[in-house]
């Protein structure tokens, strides 16, 4: 068996990062209960990165709040922002917890549908007025899983207007802004001018860093937003590790060399990938961003279908697109997180499952 299921990166974590763990684990002044508010060198290389990634200047001690990865502060933005009787705008296909996370807050999701002929992004004029009057938050995310959007016009701008006109929080989920390719470097949300003013952005360490396991993240942005994701943290967990914080830190202060590594690395397999599909007549564009294959599956099938009879006949894991919302209906996602050689063997397997 083979999984192209999930986006787990199979190549280690850098050892700038490693190295720095095994030093501030003996520390004990790194064992005691963290603060939630996180350590000022964490919140320090956090503002860091933003500054001389993306030009964006964040106030260490009120903008920037450690996170125990983004999946936690996904869900944990609709405890700290939602009502019973709220709506959430959630890209569909998307990360599934823009859906589920709302419902435990007693609210509801509204799915906006992400389109192939606007490259994957929402029509925000197109958002029933009514769900646009109770919408607090909207969840965006670019690079986009699971498709592989990316953003290269002015559509922040637009979301930035859109979240003024119907006192909207825009919630950015970033995982992803380091995973790109062909030489496109993602942008912040919060480089847009007004970005500062409604919303916030998730930063995630897991796919850029290879720390999947290590749950590391912050919360950045407007400061009564981050405040208030502050206030209910407080109440829920005791924050992150201080070791961790410290290993996460530099992280952040590395020289990029090994993003680029991992970036090379993705961009090959995705190459190989797409063209294995295509040549068995599956239409698939090649990502610039994120670490997924999106494509459409053969005439006739279904998300649902196409996905069992690959893993029934050809022992490959796919997940269907159906799964990441309505909107994903007719496509599969393939993960590029498994070595050359067992990427290749897959693509042969199900070339050979569609030829036959």
């Amino acid at each position: 068996m083979i999984s192209l299921g999930i986006g787990d990166p199979d190549t280690p974590t850098p050892a700038v990062v490693v190295e720095a763990m095994r030093e501030q684990v003996a520390r004990p002044d790194t064992h005691q209960y963290p603060s939630n508010r996180g350590r000022e060198s964490f919140r320090e290389a956090v503002a860091g990165f933003y500054a001389g990634r993306f030009g964006v200047d964040l106030d260490p001690a009120s903008e920037v709040i450690p996170a125990l990865g983004a999946k936690e502060a996904v869900a944990n933005v609709n405890l700290a922002f939602l009502d019973p009787g709220d709506v959430a705008l959630a890209s569909d296909p998307g990360y599934p917890v823009y859906t589920t996370g709302p419902l435990l807050a007693g609210a509801e999701a509204v799915p906006m549908p992400l389109l192939p002929e606007l490259g994957f992004q929402p029509d925000l004029e197109a958002i029933p007025a009514e769900a646009a009057r109770r919408a607090r938050l909207m969840f965006l995310n670019y690079p986009n899983n699971p498709t592989g959007g990316v953003i290269e016009d002015d559509f922040f701008a637009r979301a930035v207007d859109f979240a003024r006109r119907n006192d909207v929080i825009v919630v950015h989920d970033n995982a992803y802004s380091e995973i790109t390719y062909d030489g496109y470097r993602a942008p912040s949300f919060l480089e847009t001018p007004g970005a500062m003013d409604v919303g916030i952005e998730i930063f995630s360490l897991s796919k850029t860093y290879n720390m999947t396991g290590w749950r590391a993240g912050a919360v950045v942005g407007n400061r009564d937003l981050v405040g208030a994701y502050w206030q209910l943290k407080t109440n829920i967990d005791s924050g992150m590790f201080e070791a961790l914080q410290e290993a996460a830190a530099a992280a952040l202060r590395s020289d990029g060399s090994s993003v680029a590594e991992v970036c090379a690395i993705y961009q090959r397999r995705r190459d190989v990938l797409v063209a294995a599909l295509r040549a068995i007549g599956l239409r698939v564009d090649p990502p610039r961003g994120a670490i997924y294959i999106w494509a459409r599956v053969p005439d006739g099938e279904t998300s649902a279908s196409f996905t069992e009879r690959v893993l029934e006949d050809a022992a490959v894991v796919i997940s269907p697109g159906a799964a990441y919302g309505p909107s994903g209906e007719g496509f599969v996602r393939m993960s590029l997180t498994v070595p050359d050689e067992r990427l290749n063997e897959a693509a042969e397997r199900i070339a050979a499952l569609v030829a036959a």
